[in-house]
């Protein structure tokens, strides 16, 4: 009986294979258009206030990946939703706690550090007189948030921030709330 198994990665750290992460990282250092990717996510109105967002895929460098995923957003029952999915605010603390823990998951795996914990809770206070309209002086999103983060592992206190100081600064959504990214939008209406 001749069986071929996939051979499995030799070197791994919190789960993740840092021999192809160093290929990955060496590819992009070689040639800066094998890193340059573009996302896509299309939201369609569902009723009420329940949307449904369609991921297809995205590209790096000059390849397409596909892949297919559906995120329902909706709002709760005290803001005119139904309370069947987390609402936009959730999902956007979500993604940036993920995009978090996914650069210091890598950055710790990298540098050889062993994660036993790792939570990161972001919260964040908004004024719905703004959201409303009923203030201009009121801003409609958050005007600051608050990331407290738990790590147990096997590295020092120190070392655990200087790679988390190294996770924030290159977090594209860390990025994307702390800096202004301009927005351009179009508005086409069906006749």
């Amino acid at each position: 009986m001749n069986v071929h198994a996939t051979p499995q990665p030799a070197n791994i750290v919190n789960g993740l294979d840092i021999d192809g992460l160093q290929t990955l990282i060496e590819r992009v250092s070689a040639d800066s258009a094998t890193g340059q990717t573009r996302w896509r996510v299309a939201t369609a109105w569902q009723g009420q206030t329940h949307s449904r967002a369609q991921v297809d895929g995205f590209e790096m460098g000059d390849e397409a990946v596909q892949r297919r995923y559906v995120i329902d957003i909706d709002e709760p029952l005290e803001l005119g939703g139904t309370d069947i999915y987390a609402n936009p605010q959730e999902h956007l603390l979500a993604a940036l706690n993920a995009c978090m823990t996914v650069g210091f998951t890598a950055l710790c795996a990298l540098n050889g550090v062993a994660l036993e914990q790792l939570q990161i809770v972001t919260e964040g206070d908004i004024d719905l007189r703004g959201f409303f309209g009923l203030d201009a002086t009121v801003a409609p999103g958050y005007p600051s948030l608050k990331s407290t983060v738990w790590v147990k592992g096997s590295a020092s206190e120190a070392e655990f921030r200087r790679i988390f100081d190294m996770a924030l600064a290159t977090s594209p959504n860390v990025h994307n709330i702390t800096k202004p990214v301009r927005l351009d939008t179009t508005l086409v209406v069906e006749a």
